[in-house]
């Protein structure tokens, strides 16, 4: 539950889960096409943004409080994966600008047939479950250093990378006609990259910080 603490430690809480979920889930990739693909067909839009949002927020929400209870009072595994987790951030963001030197673009998945809400759904899903990549971050970084919080705040960074994830699907699902052009500019996703790299080393150093604090 969201207990009642100080206004500036919920929001600094909720504001790390909320750049943390976007800087994780902004990324190309088949999830991400096929919502914009729905926005752009007009097709279960709000179905699909909101099984998206659903499921990253239980995967977070399990993730956070099932490591939390994992690590208990072991404060050498907190350390442990606190700097495993700013190694990760650091690596990850490296990449984003690494691909910040790079041209890509977000297409639209392809397919002309309509899709009813349930294959709709089902595709959702795949997407999104079948991906191990979602198990790794969702669940293992997000949740891990999500546990690393105090207990009463674990709920508001819950809440602020389920709303990241919340956010970002209504943009692609909703917001489909005016992104599509956006994201298909390559010097688009340079400036995105380069912001969700700087975002991570962020992150990376208040991880390591925590660590250091823990000694």
């Amino acid at each position: 539950m969201l207990q009642h603490l100080e206004p500036s430690a919920a929001f600094g809480t909720f504001s790390q889960g909320l750049a943390l979920g976007l800087g994780l889930i902004v990324a190309i990739g088949a999830q991400n096409a096929f919502v914009l693909r729905q926005g752009l067909r007009r097709e279960h839009v709000g179905s699909v943004v909101l099984f998206c949002a659903l499921a990253d927020a239980l995967l977070i929400a399990a993730g956070v409080w099932g490591m939390a209870q994992a690590l208990g009072e072991n404060r050498q595994w907190a350390r442990a994966l606190a700097l495993a987790g700013a190694a990760f951030l650091a690596l990850y963001g490296w990449r984003a600008l690494r691909r910040a030197r790079q041209t890509h673009q977000l297409q639209a998945a392809q397919g002309k047939a309509s899709l009813g809400r349930n294959a709709a759904l089902a595709q959702a899903a795949a997407f999104t479950l079948l991906n191990p990549h979602v198990y790794l971050d969702t669940v293992l970084l997000v949740g891990g250093i999500g546990a690393q919080q105090p207990a009463p705040l674990q709920a508001w960074f819950i809440a602020g990378a389920g709303s990241a994830s919340a956010l970002w699907f209504s943009m692609l699902g909703f917001g489909a006609r005016w992104l599509a052009p956006w994201f298909a500019r390559p010097m688009a996703w340079r400036l995105l990259d380069g912001l969700i790299g700087v975002t991570m080393f962020v992150l990376a150093a208040m991880l390591v910080r925590h660590a250091w604090l823990m000694l």
